[in-house]
């Protein structure tokens, strides 16, 4: 039985089943799994604060996702099929768990988002950029 996101719990366990299958996959699990792009003990929490904000307005995260992957692509480039993989990852686990108008709203916010972190990556490699 699939279950509605009303909650951080929820959140918890889209951002838990997600990373499960990150932390497997081929092609972007091995940019997760490296320890010096990522800790899981500091990801996780930050990315429950991230989609707690987005999805049930509660403003538990401050960060800078844009800066942070623009500072991620310095070491590990980047590509499309990195973000492809992350979005295909991440619809599936929604489907996999979850109905109701927060997948609607977590999908949106999330096909936004890779197309606006890819652009400021990209941006981020012309001289002069500024965040």
């Amino acid at each position: 039985m699939k279950r509605l996101i009303t909650n951080k719990a929820d959140i918890q366990f889209l951002v838990d089943q997600f990373y499960i299958k990150v932390k497997a996959d081929d092609v972007i699990g091995p940019i997760f799994n490296d320890a010096k792009n990522f800790s899981w003990d500091t990801h996780i929490p930050v990315m429950v604060s991230f989609w707690e904000t987005m999805l049930l307005d509660q403003v538990t995260y401050k960060g800078n996702p844009m800066l942070t992957h623009i500072e991620l692509n310095k070491r590990v480039p980047l590509n499309a099929e990195h973000f492809e993989r992350w979005m295909k990852l991440f619809f599936e686990t929604i489907d996999e768990h979850f109905e109701g108008d927060a997948v609607v709203e977590a999908k949106k916010r999330a096909t936004a988002m890779e197309g606006l972190m890819q652009l400021k990556i990209a941006q981020s490699l012309n001289k002069g950029f500024i965040q």
